[in-house]
């Protein structure tokens, strides 16, 4: 209830109060998205449905309307998407978990007391500086990197690196040498998640710097162990912060600019100039990673624990 009757009139009750000072952090957000975006979001689903072509004359657009033509031939006649996506929804189950346990860890770590803690956290959130702007397009335009990366690439096909050399021995036949598989491909990929989870780590540093210290001195008294402590105290306390970095960590994923889906929506937008066509595979892939968001909030959010 916002509201509460008392002698004859109205007034603002805590929730209340909570919520307005709620819609005031939110209406910077509403009235930049209702002056900037949500025309252009209305006319990219008109070209969904549309021939777009350009007019040179009129310095805008032409549309035609052709039904559903684009959106079956994203579906049912492009060889390459519908592949693509299957791929990098394959690849994001794979990295996002990495995420996820590789940021609370480094969080746990962090959260620790030892000298020059605020360096060594800064040296984490370096990589969200690197990875955007200026700097990832050095990153990929660099050919040094480039060719160090071709040679590990290499290495790793004719197994002469360490994780070949170890998977060749550890890795056996059964259920045990798919979780083997699926380490070594985490460890493969250890630079990738590294740089991806800068945010993910602040994120869970804040949650768990909410944590009452006096539960942990009244489990301590009780004899509970470090481990007990974990799975019982901080983990039910930082569930709900899980929650909000596996929502982020799959939006931030399916945007990234190795992604093959949004190289495929740009190639066909900027270098082809197919308007339509390109629109109705960014419509598409935005329903389906919604789709996918939707299905993890349902699944995780049973068991998200919420401290009052």
């Amino acid at each position: 209830m916002y509201f509460i009757k008392r002698n004859n009139k109205y007034s603002l009750t805590l929730e209340g109060k909570n919520a307005i000072t709620g819609y005031l952090f939110l209406l910077p957000f509403i009235i930049g998205f209702l002056a900037f975006m949500f025309f252009p979001i209305i006319e990219s689903l008109t070209m969904v449905f549309s021939d777009v072509k350009m007019d040179p004359v009129k310095h805008g657009f032409n549309m035609e309307y052709i039904g559903i033509e684009n959106i079956r031939r994203v579906v049912a006649v492009d060889a390459d998407f519908n592949r693509f996506v299957t791929e990098e929804i394959g690849r994001m189950l794979l990295i996002v978990p990495a995420i996820i346990i590789f940021s609370l860890f480094v969080a746990l770590i962090l959260n620790q007391e030892f000298k020059a803690r605020g360096f060594v956290r800064a040296i984490f959130f370096l990589p969200v500086i690197l990875s955007s702007g200026i700097m990832i397009g050095l990153e990929t335009n660099n050919s040094l990197l480039n060719s160090m990366s071709d040679i590990i690439k290499e290495g790793n096909l004719m197994k002469s690196s360490v994780t070949g050399v170890l998977e060749d021995i550890l890795v056996t036949e059964g259920a045990a040498s798919d979780f083997m598989g699926y380490i070594f491909q985490i460890i493969n990929q250890i630079y990738d998640i590294a740089m991806a989870s800068g945010i993910q780590i602040i994120i869970f540093l804040s949650a768990l710097q909410t944590i009452p210290p006096s539960m942990f001195e009244a489990a301590k008294i009780e004899g509970a162990t470090s481990w007990e402590c974990f799975w019982k105290i901080t983990f039910p306390m930082v569930s709900s912060l899980i929650l909000v970095n596996i929502v982020y960590s799959v939006v931030d994923y399916f945007l990234r600019t190795d992604n093959r889906v949004m190289e495929k929506i740009n190639e066909a937008m900027i270098r082809r100039f197919q308007y339509g066509f390109g629109t109705a595979m960014a419509w598409i892939y935005f329903l389906s990673v919604m789709l996918i968001i939707g299905i993890a909030i349902t699944l995780i959010s049973r068991k998200v624990y919420y401290y009052e």
